[in-house]
């Protein structure tokens, strides 16, 4: 198969991309500055640590980690093993004044406090926000504790979730002195962001001022046919005897040879690809496709636990505490996201909602839906990445079209690989502030290290 490539997107977004009245902001790729062309090397690396924002220590900031109960019914239906998420846990970092209120939405498969959602949080609390993270609905904590259906997939539920989640937030903090709300997500979680502020329209609840979309999925289907194409890369070197984890963990381990020590952080990830042993485009692109693949078995999983569908756990099997569940993600990663939609998602869409055909699924989940809301709706932005793996053929003209010039088009960064670059921290920090209205960021300042 071949790799998507970077000259296939930025031709694609050239070719498909001029169309509407008003022109989205396109940055020059001679002035952007970011180092790394490569957009499978910007995916798993991203910025290098000297070009990143200086943001507040953990230490300086206040905030405590919050748990609601949105789902009783699951204290007891849920294994043992489960007794971390029957509530749904989030972070709330807060100022010692009024202020606006950041809620970040985090993307697929990721908790509240991983790296992104942690990032997002010290760029928007150090400009002054109280600052909410939230864990992705195809996270099995929200799976657990706060989903409905625990079914992700369906836009519409997902929002309708998010929304009660954040409103129980709102309830379980009344003397936060909140000035106005705003909104942003990342990856899935930009997706999720544009329909919960459609929802807002008519729940107004919070009545969003600005709405801020990281790299979204276009059509959501396209994005998942992009990344599960990354798992079946034919990288040089495998063989029978030869798993693609052996071929990596053998480069990590000449590296920590040369280096004497291996911290898994982004400075590691951008230096040993900068060293000898660095991975090759395939490599990267089967390592992107892997944890994707990660995150479609841990959905898959829990969407079926949950249900007690028994398409991967058998009915009525103890799971206790004690239970090793190895066995059960082993089979749950032989079923792809396709498998999860032909055998979870479509028929709880079909029960709840009366659908019917796929290409009426993929309407209904994706940006398609939402385009004359996000057409007029002047508060909502989009910033993505001209080489972002994630995007299809037409996904560019659809966001040309639709946003004009609230659309800030970056050439490089792949997929959320420059949200750490200190040109899109500020680019962030001027849309929520207002472009006349920003004052002096931290991400004008130097570096992190």
């Amino acid at each position: 198969m071949t790799v998507l490539s970077r000259a296939a997107v930025l031709l694609g977004s050239l070719v498909l991309g001029f169309v509407g009245p008003a022109l989205a902001r396109d940055v020059n790729p001679a002035s952007y500055g970011f180092p790394l062309s490569n957009p499978f090397e910007a995916t798993i690396a991203t910025t290098p640590p000297e070009l990143r924002p200086v943001l507040p220590d953990d230490g300086d900031i206040r905030q405590s980690d919050y748990a609601v109960k949105l789902r009783p019914e699951r204290e007891y239906a849920l294994p043992d093993n489960f007794w971390p998420v029957k509530k749904l846990h989030y972070r709330l970092a807060r100022q010692d004044h009024p202020a606006p209120l950041v809620f970040i939405i985090a993307g697929t498969g990721a908790s509240y406090d991983s790296r992104t959602p942690e990032y997002l949080k010290r760029l928007f609390y150090g400009a002054g926000y109280h600052v909410v993270q939230i864990s992705s609905p195809t996270s099995w904590d929200f799976m657990a504790g706060a989903s409905m259906h625990a079914t992700p997939g369906y836009s519409p539920d997902d929002a309708d979730d998010l929304y009660r989640v954040m409103q129980a937030v709102l309830a379980g903090n009344p003397s936060l002195p909140v000035t106005e709300y705003y909104l942003t997500g990342y990856s899935l979680g930009a997706l999720h962001a544009a329909f919960v502020s459609q929802l807002d329209e008519s729940m107004r609840t919070f009545n969003f001022k600005r709405v801020l979309l990281l790299n979204p999925p276009v059509n959501l289907y396209t994005s998942v046919s992009n990344l599960e194409k990354l798992v079946q890369t034919r990288v040089k070197g495998i063989t029978d005897s030869k798993t693609f984890y052996q071929l990596v963990l053998g480069k990590l381990t000449r590296y920590f040879q040369q280096k004497g020590y291996i911290d898994l952080n982004d400075a590691f990830l951008y230096d040993f690809q900068n060293s000898k042993q660095h991975l090759t485009n395939e490599e990267m692109a089967m390592l992107i496709g892997a944890t994707f693949r990660f995150s479609s078995a841990d959905i898959a999983f829990t969407s079926d636990l949950i249900n007690r569908r028994g398409l991967i756990t058998p009915p009525g099997y103890p799971i206790r505490e004690g239970t090793s569940l190895e066995p059960f993600f082993s089979r749950s990663l032989q079923c792809d996201f396709d498998c999860y939609m032909v055998e979870q998602l479509i028929p709880a869409w079909r029960k709840h909602h009366k659908g019917n055909s796929l290409p009426q699924l993929i309407q209904q989940t994706s940006l398609y839906a939402l385009e004359q809301y996000l057409h007029d709706t002047p508060k909502i932005a989009v910033m993505h990445n001209a080489d972002d793996l994630i995007l299809g053929p037409g996904d560019v003209g659809f966001l040309r079209r639709t946003f004009g010039d609230r659309l800030t088009l970056y050439p490089l960064g792949g997929h959320c690989g420059n949200l750490n670059y200190r040109v899109n921290a500020q680019d962030m920090l001027d849309f929520f502030h207002g472009k006349d209205a920003a004052p002096q960021s931290v991400a004008q300042q130097g570096a992190t290290e």
